[in-house]
């Protein structure tokens, strides 16, 4: 669908074609007719497929028509970088319209430029947490509210923002109209729209998959310790103009970006400790290029809209399946291709890539880790190239007139072709810094035996009949297929047939226990001894010797202990 037949405003159909914009994505086709009728909306759709559009253009049209009362709109996002890129998407497009205005209101800003906006602001973008403040403070009222957005809603929920927002849409008046998009529909969603949604309108582009097609996913076994020489070499050979590298916590960011740029790698950090005015500074210089490569946490990342990210590095991989399609959704986007690269520096992580592989229902292919020789054979390839064009131009009279004063000083020509070369090529100061990595060797399968790891255990409050009875109930299986259980802390280790074992890593994987998402994976294998206990049902015991030369077993799951008489019990 094109934009000239969504019978848009003069002004703001100039202010699109001006961005770029001529077709509609299949998320804007779908929504902004919905949105211009005030229908009420739940977009599904991942990142990177217009979706700020989708709501911000129909929005400005809706206001443009309305007239100057303020507080019309509110938009929710989950953080301040989503919010100021919404903030900035809307301006774009009501760059011809002088009677629309929108405000920006988050946390970490001053409170005082903030009031001043909302005094005339008609579209009012912002967090939960700061839209309450404001509610507290009375400096913004909802009593004209015509449509409330709620962008992201799952990652804002998954922030703890639930109530926040009950409390904001309870303040809202009841006719308003009620927008939200999401890239995931948990029950905590389907709730919101329940309660506070009429007859909403479902948009879901994405039909339920994860469209990452345009992404060639790739990953690396790498020992833990040379994980930042790998992606070092990585981001030598590959040499991205702009790449996302994702790490887990705010101490890994700040760590892994003092050793990049002590390496002479242009990187900056982005993590939720940074003050606004660092955040803004951060996201400017990646924006403008004056840094190549940003390092952030998952939660930080939220609001990154570069369309020309060439690449995403997974330093660590995440524990949420959904944040690994969101990360690696910030290249590939606008129609182009885009790669990843994931190091995944265990048996356990390498396990995880398999589970996104199940995920998503695509291949992640592995592939080996570039060395030093390899980076120095291709960078002698491309500068030989360069060389050759310049030199086959022959439009370099002040050079062959410096070179042929270097002859008469009696310097021979390959010496000086050589000399210059060297002097190119020490310029890079990466290069000495790189080692290569050990090679991982592949893990053994052992005796064949499928013993599957759950990443939940009696911590969570989980027993044996709970794994048992979960089992039966997602995959069908018969009680019997269920063999030994191993229960611990914070996972739980499951024996089955080859055959069943594949039946639950497909379905349990990304399955909700006791209120939390659970990760299936192959499991290493170890030494236990084991106590039956009941029918279809087994604990181990963990073997301690006395000094007395006896064994005592002591059975985690019941915290009981056993005497055998120095046998396996």
């Amino acid at each position: 669908m094109l934009f000239s037949e969504m019978n848009l405003l003069p002004e703001i159909f100039r202010a699109v074609e001006e961005v770029g914009y001529t077709e509609a994505t299949e998320i804007q086709a779908g929504t902004i007719p919905l949105i211009l009728e005030g229908k009420d909306l739940i977009g599904r759709s991942n990142t990177g497929t217009g979706k700020t559009a989708a709501f911000g253009i129909p929005i400005v049209q809706m206001v443009a028509r309305r007239g100057r009362e303020r507080g019309q709109v509110l938009i929710l996002s989950p953080t301040r970088e989503l919010a100021m890129q919404t903030g900035e998407e809307v301006r774009r497009f009501s760059k011809y319209l002088q009677n629309v205005k929108a405000a920006v209101v988050c946390g970490g800003e001053s409170m005082p430029p903030q009031i001043r906006q909302l005094r005339t602001a008609q579209i009012i973008i912002g967090t939960p947490g700061r839209i309450m403040d404001h509610m507290r403070r009375r400096t913004l009222s909802l009593e004209n509210l015509k449509t409330v957005v709620l962008d992201e809603a799952d990652e804002m929920l998954n922030m703890g923002f639930l109530e926040d927002i009950q409390t904001i849409l309870k303040e809202a008046p009841e006719g308003r109209q009620t927008v939200l998009f999401s890239a995931t529909m948990p029950p905590a969603i389907m709730k919101v729209t329940k309660e506070f949604q009429t007859a909403p309108r479902l948009v879901a582009t994405d039909k339920g998959q994860k469209t990452v097609d345009n992404i060639s996913q790739f990953y690396y076994s790498v020992p833990r310790d040379d994980k930042t020489s790998a992606l070092k070499l990585l981001l030598e050979y590959h040499r991205p103009r702009r790449a996302l590298v994702f790490c887990n916590t705010k101490k890994t960011v700040d760590q892994l970006c003092e050793q990049l740029n002590g390496d002479g790698f242009q990187a900056a950090g982005l993590h939720g400790d940074l003050k606004q005015n660092q955040r803004n500074q951060v996201m400017n210089d990646f924006k403008n290029g004056r840094v190549g490569i940003l390092v952030a946490t998952d939660v930080a990342a939220r609001g990154i809209d570069v369309d020309d990210v060439d690449a995403v590095f997974n330093y660590d991989i995440p524990d949420e399946d959904e944040y690994y399609i969101h990360r690696i959704g910030r290249t590939g986007r606008a129609g182009k291709a885009g790669t990843s690269y994931t190091l995944a520096a265990s048996r356990g992580q390498m396990q995880r890539v398999h589970s996104l592989e199940r995920f998503m229902d695509l291949k992640i292919q592995e592939a080996p880790v570039p060395n030093v020789e390899d980076i120095q054979a291709r960078r002698l390839k491309k500068f030989k190239r360069s060389v050759e064009e310049l030199a086959g131009e022959n439009r370099l009279p002040e050079w062959t007139a410096f070179v042929e004063g270097l002859e008469q000083d009696g310097c021979e020509p390959k010496s000086i072709a050589a000399a210059l070369c060297k002097i190119l090529f020490d310029k890079n100061k990466r290069l000495g810094t790189l080692k290569n990595v050990r090679k991982v060797e592949p893990a053994s399968s052992g005796n064949g035996k499928a013993r599957l790891q759950i990443d939940i255990g009696s911590d969570s409050r989980i027993n044996a009949d709970f794994i048992i009875g979960t089992i039966v109930e997602t995959t069908g299986l018969p009680v019997g297929a269920v063999g030994k259980i191993e229960i611990s802390g914070d996972r739980s280790t499951v024996e089955m047939n080859p055959s069943d074992a594949e039946l639950v890593l497909k379905k349990m994987n990304g399955y909700r226990m006791k209120r939390r998402t659970v990760h299936v994976t192959i499991a290493k294998t170890r030494r236990y001894a084991y106590h039956a206990n009941g029918r279809n049902q087994a604990r181990p015991f963990y073997e301690k010797r006395r000094s007395s030369g006896k064994k005592r077993y002591y059975g985690p799951v019941s915290g009981q202990k056993h005497r055998s008489g120095g046998r396996n019990p």
